[in-house]
């Protein structure tokens, strides 16, 4: 049995009469490998190799799980100082030199998962037994480091080079179908047979009726060193071709490189070495601050923990089939929920049902859905010109265009026709949602569902609640948003709410520099680099300038103390020029929808210049890529500050997911705020300090940033000031 005195993370030995010993990990809910469990295995391990009465082992998972992988918790543990164990010690002391040494056979019976160390694991075992939809892979690059219990050595070895490299560097698992095919396991059966099958085939293996296979000393799947390196100096060209920021993944590669150059040993000491330091890497730091973030975001405090159960959404109506709102019809049928989708006249309707139809047929030629799951996908939307099918829907979305008056007309039909257990949601993006239910007496009911485009394939949902909203609702809609797979968090309501508010600054810099004397094209081109999808001005283009200047109104509107007017925009738009749609806008688009610079917009950068009286400014032209990089996002990092101090947001994190999720913030880099710690408080408040001395408010530190600075505090503290809203 374990050392650990706690009794969850553990594994157990149990020997049948057939003289097998079932070794089971247990540790749930996915019986993740902390560091307990490793030396619980190698102890149950020791002990069935001394047991007379044991001829063969079986290691399996508790409750239908393999093991989800290493404990990322105890990340911590082994981020420590030199008394901290090392995984690459573990790894050959327990998988090589105890499981896959042992002179007794071995075999993993998989069900469920066996991911990262779990796989390992299983790899290291003589023989692996799986059912047909269990996962297998190697995801540990998402989190910055690379396999560290052999997983570099033996999946080579096992399944090729090409199809090794393809698994750990894209993250992607294959179910057990496949895993049979690649080599990766030996047999699939059903659940209900994989213990005895793997009982009988560990004793197959001791009476030599099946192969006894040290994985790690596989040389048949691997090619000849030269026509290796062929294929490892491949990846490596369309790993930093895909990847240009990061290093880990190129590490990878060469780690395998060694373990086929100078023999599968050297590899894993190899191995061993490159994880520790790349443990210990900014990269590894703000990915694992990524991933706990975002499991962090159903945690609410004052309404997930009252214990209220989410009540069942049987059927939902969208209001309006633009992008929006036929994005968010979309995301729900793919999860199978019954939609009502409903137009103000024929002709909109059916262009609304049409984008839905094209959008599950994407799916469809993708390979994602077959056509019979199209069809019974798509008898789930309905169309409707009037409130008549909606006296039955637990959940309305509105996701008509940003009109107050419409959106309030709206609401008052919503409180009449839907009946009064009814979820009343906005897709709105900006318009505050007091403003929205003013003509209402059902506030509790109202709530934001604030999708991000296109609402069928972008992660985020923004649930934004009022004062009034009631938690009940907020626990059906976090519900829903897990049940279509998004990622949902939960912000305070105000102009712009959490992603938007946020980013507003975004845009209003880059114009700030233009015309000031900074290249449009250049600030892109920067941008894209640190690691956005794209520059502000591409994504200007991207949404139109009609949204734009809408959105830019409800700020300026709202915050014009800290606001920057740049008539650039509208001065394009008059001119018929909004963007990607009338194929000009801060570029030109062919017919592929393919962005060129058009050097035509000087012009109207010199009418907006003389329109807001500001001069060039030499400086500009000499700003270094680290300068562009500060003057774009320190105004997003200083909005953010605001956010949290105000209580929109509950936590940093929250914000670290909403921008990484909703606006494309490099994942690698943590999001804004962990970002923003890395460089510090004193650092950005200084150089915020500097720019408003030289061109005004809208750089002006904010008090919680200033605070924070002055006492060298990170910005992702707990903030006492904070009224929250939630």
């Amino acid at each position: 049995m374990s050392k650990s005195s706690n009794p969850k993370g553990r594994t157990t030995i149990e020997v049948g009469a057939d003289g097998v010993a079932v070794i089971t990990i247990i540790n749930p809910p996915v019986n993740s490998l902390a560091l307990d469990v490793l030396y619980s295995l190698k102890e149950n391990y020791d002990q069935a190799l001394r047991r007379d009465d044991v001829k063969a082992i079986v290691v399996i998972g508790a409750n239908g799980k393999f093991s989800g992988g290493f404990d990322i918790s105890a990340f911590g543990k082994l981020q420590g100082g030199t008394e901290s164990p090392k995984p690459g010690f573990i790894s050959v002391e327990i998988l090589t030199d105890t499981v896959e040494a042992a002179r007794k056979p071995s075999v993993a019976a998989i069900d469920g998962l066996a991911l990262g160390g779990g796989l390992e694991v299983a790899m290291a075992c003589h023989a692996r037994i799986s059912t047909p939809n269990a996962q297998l892979g190697l995801p540990e690059l998402q989190l910055g480091i690379l396999p560290g219990f052999g997983g570099t050595q033996r999946l080579p070895r096992l399944v090729g080079l090409a199809k090794s490299l393809e698994m750990m560097l894209t993250s992607k698992p294959v179910k057990g179908e496949e895993a049979v095919n690649l080599g990766l396991v030996d047999a699939v059966v059903p659940s209900n047979q994989l213990l005895d099958t793997a009982r009988k085939w560990a004793l197959d293996i001791l009476e030599c009726r099946k192969p006894w296979v040290a994985s790690l000393h596989k040389t048949d799947k691997i090619e000849p060193l030269g026509e290796a390196r062929e294929i490892l100096k491949f990846a490596r060209v369309q790993t930093r071709r895909q990847a240009p920021n990061l290093q880990h993944p190129l590490v990878v590669i060469d780690v395998v490189e060694e373990g086929i150059a100078s023999g599968p040993r050297a590899g894993l000491w190899k191995e061993a070495e490159v994880f520790q330091s790349l443990l210990h890497s900014d990269t590894c730091k703000a990915l694992v601050n990524v991933f706990f973030a975002q499991r962090a975001t159903t945690k609410v405090p004052g309404v997930t923990d009252l214990g209220l159960k989410p009540r069942r959404i049987k059927k939902v109506a969208i209001l309006g089939g633009g992008l929006m709102g036929s994005g968010i019809a979309t995301a729900l049928l793919l999860s199978n929920y019954p939609v009502i989708l409903k137009e103000v006249n024929d002709k909109f309707l059916q262009a609304g049902l049409g984008r839905v139809k094209a959008n599950l047929q994407s799916s469809v030629k993708k390979g994602k859905m077959s056509p019979e799951k199209f069809e019974k996908t798509l008898s789930l939307l309905k169309g409707a010109l009037d409130y008549e099918d909606f006296r039955d829907v637990d959940m309305v979305i509105e996701a008509v265009i940003e009109n107050v008056s419409l959106k309030q007309q709206i609401f008052a039909d919503l409180e009449k026709y839907c009946p009064p257990h009814c979820i009343l949601g906005s897709n709105t993006s900006t318009i505050d949602l007091n403003l929205i239910g003013e003509k209402t007496k059902s506030q509790d009911r109202i709530i934001g569902a604030h999708f991000f485009s296109p609402a069928h394939v972008m992660p985020l949902l923004e649930i934004v609640r009022t004062q009034k909203t009631s938690p009940q609702v907020i626990v059906d809609l976090l519900d829903v948003g897990k049940k279509i797979r998004k990622t949902p968090v939960v912000v305070g309501n105000c102009t712009g709410f959490a992603v938007n508010r946020m980013f507003f600054p975004y845009t209003q810099a880059a114009l700030l520099l233009v015309e000031r004397g900074a290249d449009v094209f250049r600030i892109d081109r920067v941008i894209t680099k640190f690691g956005m999808p794209m520059g502000p001005f591409r994504l200007c283009d991207l949404v139109g300038f009609g949204v734009a200047i809408a959105t830019g109104g409800q700020f300026v509107m709202n915050f014009p103390e800290r606001t920057y007017k740049s008539m650039l925009i509208p001065l394009m738009q008059e001119d018929k020029r909004a963007g990607e749609t009338t194929r000009r806008g801060f570029y030109v688009y062919d017919d592929r929808r393919k962005a060129s610079p058009d050097t035509e917009i000087k012009k109207y950068i010199e009418k907006a210049r003389e329109m807001s009286g500001v001069t060039i400014d030499p400086k500009m032209e000499k700003l270094s890529d680290k300068d562009i990089i500060e003057m774009i996002f320190f105004p997003v990092v200083n909005e953010a500050c605001r956010v949290l101090a105000e209580g929109i947001a509950v936590k940093s994190s929250d914000l670290d997911i909403s921008a990484i999720m909703g606006m494309g913030f490099p994942p690698y880099r943590g999001g804004i705020i962990f970002w923003a710690d890395t460089l510090g408080s004193k650092y950005i408040c200084s150089r915020l300090d500097e720019w408003s001395r030289m061109y005004g408010d809208f750089f002006k530190p904010c008090s919680y940033l200033a605070e924070r600075a002055s006492k060298g505090a990170p910005l992702n503290a707990a903030t006492d000031s904070a009224k929250s809203r939630l």
